[in-house]
């Protein structure tokens, strides 16, 4: 987990427990979408895992499962391929940029947003918290239900469709300054990284490209140091890092150092709490086996009644 996950989505999950019936789901199926370290993703997910609960997502108020230990996933994935609308899917802005990066485009790629639509459908949800970057994905979710229902469910809309709960860091730019902040592109910092790591991160980060020289003022607005000191400092210590940015009263790196400080401040709870699940595996995976098993009775209860719609001969019990 990185501060662009955290920010734009993570805080947003757990303040959403006192409001809501919260299912979270670590998208391990999602994960191999592209290539990846087959040997590193069992440990990914079980880090991923910790890194929400020590964020405090709290398996007492929410349901915390890992993707591929609930199978109804892929299969209700497979069901609504057969209706989701191939050109809204070629339309995809993250399939679109993603696809271009690649020499041979996997089909996983392109279906990646049906897999997103049978996470939410499956349990039936009506709100689900995302990126700015993932509202087209929930709008072809939208139609992905719109088109089910048609088909299987005239009298009524079995699905629902869903509307965003977006966060106010819709966006969080990465240490390049360039692109969102992502894993994959090596522009990020861990929530649960050393004072160390972070600072080792921080200090050759993009800044404002007119501050050449330590003399050289600079528009704060563009700096993405600046935008960071706005989820991680005091509102009194953004508006004084504006100030000595147009005064030149700072260089980068005096800059730099305060969110870094602040930084390791606002992120040292969660390490601690991290350092103490990692420390207690069996209950990290009671967890997940609990919140797997209760995802499985509500899946199962949606898949029940989708393949009776879509006329699928039931399965007969051997005695």
């Amino acid at each position: 987990m990185h501060i662009g996950n955290w920010l734009g989505a993570i805080r947003n999950w757990v303040a959403l427990q006192d409001q809501y019936s919260c299912l979270y789901c670590i998208v391990d199926q999602h994960a191999i979408t592209g290539r990846y370290d087959a040997a590193s993703l069992a440990d990914r997910t079980w880090q991923m895992a910790i890194g929400l609960l020590a964020a405090g997502v709290d398996p007492s108020r929410s349901i915390l499962f890992v993707q591929s230990h609930v199978p109804a996933h892929t299969t209700l994935a497979w069901l609504l391929t057969t209706i989701a609308p191939l050109g809204e899917m070629e339309r995809m802005t993250q399939y679109k940029d993603k696809a271009q990066r690649v020499e041979s485009i996997p089909a996983g790629l392109l279906c990646y947003p049906v897999l997103m639509a049978a996470d939410i459908l499956l349990y039936r949800a009506d709100r689900v918290p995302v990126g700015e970057d993932q509202v087209q994905h929930l709008e072809l979710t939208r139609e992905i239900a719109r088109r089910w229902n048609a088909q299987f469910a005239p009298e009524g809309a079995f699905f629902p469709e869903p509307e965003p709960i977006l966060t106010a860091a819709k966006r969080i730019i990465g240490l390049d300054g360039q692109a969102k902040m992502s894993k994959s592109l090596g522009n990020t910092i861990g929530v649960t990284e050393t004072p160390d790591e972070i600072w080792e991160k921080l200090r050759p980060a993009m800044t404002d490209p007119a501050r050449k020289t330590r003399k050289d003022p600079g528009t704060p607005e563009i700096c993405n140091i600046y935008a960071l000191h706005g989820h991680f400092s005091p509102p009194a210590t953004v508006d004084h890092v504006a100030v000595q940015c147009r005064t030149a009263g700072w260089g980068c790196l005096d800059c730099k150092r305060v969110l870094a400080d602040n930084m390791v401040a606002t992120l040292a709870p969660m390490r601690d709490r991290s350092l103490e699940l990692t420390a207690r595996p069996d209950e990290v995976a009671e967890i997940l086996g609990d919140g797997a098993e209760s995802a499985r009775h509500r899946a199962a209860d949606t898949m029940t009644e989708v393949a009776e719609r879509m006329g699928f001969l039931p399965e007969v019990e051997v005695a």
